[in-house]
């Protein structure tokens, strides 16, 4: 992948981290399987949904890494079904690993597994204001 030209700026320095993120995001989406939907919930809320059809819930993994949320299906054998049995596979059958990088302060509140959809739910709670005095000292 070619380096984003904004940040080999010399006046740009600590901002590894955003280029290695935008990095993460442009290869995440080069990926097509499986299918998902990306929806605003309002409120700073978020819902990502999986068309994960033929997954059982301990075949699906949903883990937080390093601010990227990691998505991950391992599909087992058929229970003994014969690949010639089918005389047309149209569902896909095949692992994946989806990411999708997150903003600072998001959250993941819950995954949820209806209808062959996996719903993950994610939030960005409002941050608290902080204020902190400094206090001025005096010399001499």
């Amino acid at each position: 992948m070619s380096r984003t030209i904004v940040f080999d700026s010399p006046f740009l320095l600590g901002f590894e981290h955003t280029r290695a993120r935008i990095e993460r995001a442009a290869k995440a989406a080069a990926e097509a399987y499986p299918p998902y939907n990306v929806e605003d919930c309002g409120e700073g809320r978020l819902r990502i949904t999986l068309a994960v059809a033929g997954f059982k819930p301990d075949q699906l993994h949903v883990n937080v890494e390093d601010r990227q949320l990691v998505i991950a299906g391992a599909r087992k054998d058929d229970g003994g079904k014969d690949e010639d049995a089918y005389l047309h596979r149209g569902i896909a059958a095949r692992g994946f690993l989806r990411t999708f990088v997150l903003a600072d302060g998001m959250v993941v509140e819950g995954a949820t597994l209806e209808h062959g959809l996996l719903h993950i739910d994610l939030a960005r709670p409002e941050p608290e204001t902080v204020v902190k005095r400094i206090p001025i000292r005096t010399v001499g």
